[in-house]
């Protein structure tokens, strides 16, 4: 094994495994800390988390109990994968984590870039992006639980972490590995311990993969992986031609699930909903008791029945939103979502159902739970940042966890019409 990833939710994982099997990398995806009991025979292990929104302190716990399998696993380089628009608060998770992991690894230098311009995630100036808006201007603001209202990451990293946080410019890739390297010296001279690092190109990202060989830690979202097989390349580590990743053969019906609330998720939701079958999940319902979740996958079981795939959603609007946390406070609202939409999925799993598109970082992580997955194999990109997955249970699930940001307006039906091709 190669290089031992950490991802902090479930979506992050997939994105950053398909990147890495994008680039040659054989990948595996774990769900939550593999035991004893998993054989593992891969170049990169994605350890993926549910830790983005807990408490800072199960956080820290929980990655370093990843970071401890990974190093018992011999890999050489490990990687801490958060999301491309930085999702966290003030309190954390990304600082703390970042900090506990260097400490682990006895570094005292590392990386944060959440960059993927691919996605239309890019940096300057230390100022993060969303296409053409600043993050602070786009739907981000808006997040029911990690709403970003500044823009300016060196000033929303050193609210969290311990560490001095400093800034690696664009100017300074620009002018290549060794200028990059050279800088990396003179911030951690200055006491500088992680470094947002600029990025508006895939150029960027390649000069970081190999400036950034020798770090024992890279802090990124998944845009950083795409220059990092490159060197395990070059030392005759991986195959000199990338293998394609081979499409899952999984037969039966599918089902697409929605809990994201950002813009790009609402309107998936409402491209998919104007021509197909869709079951709104109602949270003051599911509040007062109703039996919504059967009602939800019975509705889904009748549009299968008529050779159609049904869509179960709760997104919503972000009034919509404020209005049902006040009500019954955002953690509860949102658990009570993900209890839900794990309860329809584990129904439709039990009647048949094998085929899965679940949208939203907490969403994927609830139904991989009660699904039971326990690792899942990467196969061809559906958008970028977005691939099908495969279960390694014996009777195998195809799964794609979508990040509420990605994906075209039309993704959920062309996500479908991949398996059917």
């Amino acid at each position: 094994m190669l290089l031992g990833c950490i991802a902090d939710d479930f979506t992050g994982a997939t994105d950053l495994a398909n990147n890495l099997v994008r680039a040659g990398m054989r990948t595996v995806q774990t769900i939550g800390v593999p035991d004893a009991s998993l054989s593992i025979d891969a170049d990169a292990v994605v350890v993926a988390l549910k830790s983005r929104t807990i408490e800072p302190a199960d956080a820290v716990a929980q990655s370093l109990a990843a970071l401890a399998w990974l190093r018992e696993a011999g890999c050489r380089q490990f990687y801490f994968k958060y999301c491309s628009t930085f999702d966290s608060t003030d309190r954390g998770n990304i600082g703390p984590v970042a900090d506990a992991l260097m400490d682990a690894l006895g570094t005292d230098f590392t990386i944060a870039c959440p960059a993927f311009p691919a996605a239309g995630r890019t940096i300057f100036r230390g100022h993060l992006f969303v296409g053409d808006l600043l993050l602070s201007d786009s739907g981000m603001r808006d997040h029911p639980l990690t709403p970003m209202t500044d823009a300016n990451l060196v000033r929303v990293l050193q609210r969290q972490s311990a560490k001095k946080v400093g800034l690696l410019r664009y100017d300074t890739l620009a002018t290549g590995v060794d200028a990059t390297r050279a800088a990396i010296d003179a911030l951690r001279a200055d006491g500088v311990g992680i470094a947002i690092v600029d990025a508006t190109s895939d150029a960027d990202l390649m000069t970081m993969g190999e400036a950034f060989a020798d770090l024992p830690l890279v802090t990124a979202g998944s845009g950083v992986a795409i220059g990092l097989p490159q060197n395990f390349r070059r030392a005759g580590l991986l195959p000199a031609v990338p293998v394609a990743p081979e499409l899952p053969r999984v037969p039966g019906p599918a089902l697409v699930l929605s809990g994201s609330c950002s813009q790009a998720t609402l309107a998936q939701v409402s491209d998919w909903s104007a021509t197909r079958p869709a079951y709104r999940v109602d949270p003051m319902r599911v509040a007062r008791g109703e039996a919504v979740a059967a009602e939800a996958a019975a509705f889904a079981r009748d549009a299968q029945a008529r050779g159609e795939t049904a869509l179960v959603y709760a997104s919503a609007s972000p009034d919509e939103v404020r209005a049902v946390q006040q009500q019954l406070g955002r953690d509860e609202a949102g658990a009570m979502i993900e209890r839900t939409l794990a309860e329809v999925a584990r129904a439709m799993r039990e009647s048949g159902t094998r085929r899965f598109v679940v949208a939203g970082g907490e969403t994927s992580g609830a139904v991989v739970q009660a699904l039971d997955v326990r690792a899942l194999r990467i196969g061809p990109q559906i958008d970028p940042g977005v691939p099908w997955t495969e279960t390694v249970e014996n009777e195998p699930v195809a799964l794609t966890l979508k990040s509420g940001n990605f994906g075209a307006l039309d993704f959920f039906g062309k996500a479908l019409a991949l398996l059917d091709a």
